[in-house]
């Protein structure tokens, strides 16, 4: 009877549901597993030719697949970078030693003692190789087995660094002579750390110096002039006489010209042209004749410079080839106006309006009367001229200073006025504008100097360096050479905000330009590091730093490796830096219900399944890596648990068809 085979058959497949379920309920916990299910056909024997289908019973049944799903399982986070999973479609690739490959959604990965990225049976896992793990431009090689093959970092010593602060615009300038070592005379201060070649940590220390109102002179002994060959800042003079600078003329003196409002004797403008297209820290030269004899001995020359460049550099001054000592000094940049009072006085009463205060004498006032009315009306003075410092007399003299920041004022700005044909209380060498005002003998202000500092660097607080100052003119070095010392930092007097840089000009868009550091690299002298002051600022408010950044680092020891979702495999050092070693290569199949399973939660591939596609995770259809993270089992225990008593149901009932027939077969014995 045929019933025996049929109820064989519902048992045996039966029997093999149970066991898949009882493999996936065992697998319930595996990292990567994925599901099975038994798939059954029905089994019929060959009909007689001619007869119909509804003579057939049937031969039973058969496991016609035992099909796998795919399906993801969920994503569980760990503790452990090299756990990796696939957030999407796709296997990783796996190799063993001789070379035969397997595919795995079970990423419990870990380092083996070559630095070898492996599965937990020792596979290796495959990946995209980098040409060049130092460089910014990721250039992939063929795919092999993954290796942390940098287990340390190279130092890099510093080439870059951005800096940017803001200097207190309320602090005044220092009133002392700078002094790196002594902190009140210089206005702000910061240190930079940087990083030499061989990786030791070095400081740039940043000093920044306010200019304040003072004027740089250099003074020349006219004597020590050889014939008529005097050279300053390489422009030798044209038309210099030495025989002329000892005889005092109102008009002429050798290279020198009277000016009447300064009571001075001035370069020529062709030469003061040259001086300054050679030279642009020049303001003005000038012939001071020699006060106890001037027809008989020379004086001096004196160079006097615009006040931003006090103490920016030295001046070169040579007399056919020999160079001249000049004298050093400094003065007020305040301008200064003088009024000379008449040695003999007035005779009969009379007043005059000096800078809108009316000043009255008696009848026969001295010169020192007229003098000291005037100083004791300073007060008044300056309440009417607020561009007005001071008013004293001395000598003869009332001396009138401006206000540093006034600069250059005009004669006329304070208004000294004598009625017609009164007596006029001054010195007839001072002479009236076509206003009537009584002109003074001045000495020019400059206020080049307001929101003007001079920079300095220091290696290790110790060594100037050279931070792009140009070398001074006519000091023998070459056209655009630079030398350790000071540049200027200027900034916008209105907005604060950075101007210029060694002369340079800020871009509209507010790039400052770059400043070239050299030497402060000890183990590289080669080395410049490229300064970056963008954004500094000159504001009413607390001197900080608002940014410090530098691209050096020392040596570093490898601390982890981790994954990118897009498969970069990232080797961190302790120096801070990471590079990238490598990708993961994800596979995919144009049939991956054809792989085969091959134990351990992998895959190998089959002629069903067709060759692997490799590439980066995140590209096309391929999922995305997830570190720190497995994928979990899909199996589903609660549908299983279902499944199972269904498979038990089935199995009880085939049992139930074999004792029956059992049971028939006896009877039919018995008969």
């Amino acid at each position: 009877m045929a019933g025996f085979n049929t109820a064989v058959t519902g048992l045996s497949a039966a029997s093999t549901n149970l066991d898949v379920i009882g493999n996936n309920i065992a697998n319930a916990s595996t990292t990567g597993f994925k599901s099975s299910r038994t798939e059954f056909a029905d089994l019929y024997t060959t009909a007689v030719v001619g007869a119909g289908s509804s003579n057939v019973a049937g031969s039973g049944v058969t496991v016609s697949d035992i099909a796998q799903d795919f399906s993801a399982g969920t994503i569980e986070f760990t503790n452990n970078n090299l756990d990796l999973a696939i957030d999407g479609s796709g296997f990783f690739q796996l190799a063993d030693d001789t070379g035969s490959l397997y595919y795995t959604r079970a990423g419990e990965f870990e380092l083996d003692d070559d630095g070898y990225i492996v599965s937990k049976d020792g596979k290796y896992v495959q990946g995209y190789g980098v040409a060049d793990p130092t460089s910014d431009d990721i250039s992939l090689t063929p795919v092999g087995n993954l290796q942390v093959s940098e287990t340390e970092s190279a130092p890099q010593a510093t080439t870059e660094i951005d800096l940017s602060f803001n200097i207190n615009d309320e602090l005044d300038p220092p009133e002392n002579e700078y002094d790196r070592s002594d902190s009140t005379t210089y206005s702000y201060s910061t240190t930079v750390g940087i990083y030499d070649s061989l990786g030791n940590q070095q400081t740039i220390k940043i000093n920044m110096v306010e200019q304040g109102p003072t004027i740089e002179t250099h003074t020349i002994d006219a004597n020590a002039i050889s014939g008529n060959d005097l050279e300053i800042s390489g422009v030798t003079l044209s038309g210099l006489n030495t025989t002329d600078l000892d005889s005092i003329d109102d008009v002429y003196l050798g290279i020198f010209t009277l000016n009447s409002e300064t009571g001075q004797y001035e370069l020529d403008a062709t030469n003061l042209a040259a001086l300054q297209d050679e030279d642009e820290r020049i303001a003005r030269v000038i012939y001071v004749p020699d006060a106890t004899d001037p027809s008989g001995t020379l004086g001096d020359i004196v160079v006097e410079f615009e006040a931003q460049y006090t103490d920016s550099g030295d001046l070169y001054v040579y007399s056919s080839g020999t160079a001249i000592q000049d004298e050093v000094d400094e003065r007020s940049s305040a301008e200064v106006q003088t009024f000379s009072i008449d040695s003999n006085g007035v005779t009969g009463g009379t007043s005059f309006n000096f800078g809108g205060v009316t000043i009255t004498f008696d009848s026969d006032a001295t010169q020192d009367d007229i003098g000291e009315a005037i100083e004791d009306a300073e007060d008044d003075i300056l309440e009417a001229n607020p561009e007005v410092e001071s008013v004293v007399y001395e000598n003869g003299q009332v001396i009138v200073t401006y206000k540093a920041e006034q600069g250059d004022v005009d004669n006329d700005l304070l208004e000294v006025v004598v009625s017609s044909g009164a007596d006029s209380p001054f010195d007839d060498a001072h002479t009236t504008n076509t206003d009537g005002y009584v002109i003074p003998v001045s000495q020019n202000g400059d206020d080049s100097y307001e929101g003007v500092y001079r920079m300095y660097a220091y290696l290790n607080d110790e060594e100037l360096l050279d931070i792009g100052k140009l070398a001074e003119p006519g000091s023998g070095s070459a056209e655009g050479a630079t030398e350790e010392g000071p540049i200027l930092v200027t900034f916008d007097t209105s907005s604060g905000d950075l101007e210029t840089l060694n002369g340079d000009s800020v871009a509209a868009s507010g790039q400052a330009p770059l400043l070239t550091i050299k030497g402060a690299d000890p183990a590289d002298p080669d080395t410049e590091i490229t300064l970056d002051l963008t954004d500094t600022t000159q504001y009413a408010s607390d001197s900080v730093v608002k940014d410090s950044q530098q691209n050096g680092y020392p040596k570093g020891d490898l601390t982890g490796v981790s994954f990118a979702e897009t498969g970069e495999m990232v080797a961190s050092f302790s120096n801070g830096q990471s590079l990238v070693l490598g990708v993961v290569a994800i596979a995919t199949f144009d049939n991956q219900a054809g792989l085969t399973a091959s134990g351990t939660t992998q895959w190998i591939a089959s002629l069903e399944s067709g060759d692997p596609i490799l590439n980066p995770p995140g590209t096309g259809l391929n999922g995305t890596l997830e570190s720190a993270a497995l994928e979990a089992s899909n199996v589903d225990l609660s549908s299983e648990l279902v499944e199972l008593i269904q498979a038990q149901r089935d199995y009880q009932a085939n049992s139930k068809t074999l004792e029956t027939m059992n049971e028939v077969t006896q009877t039919i014995l018995q008969i």
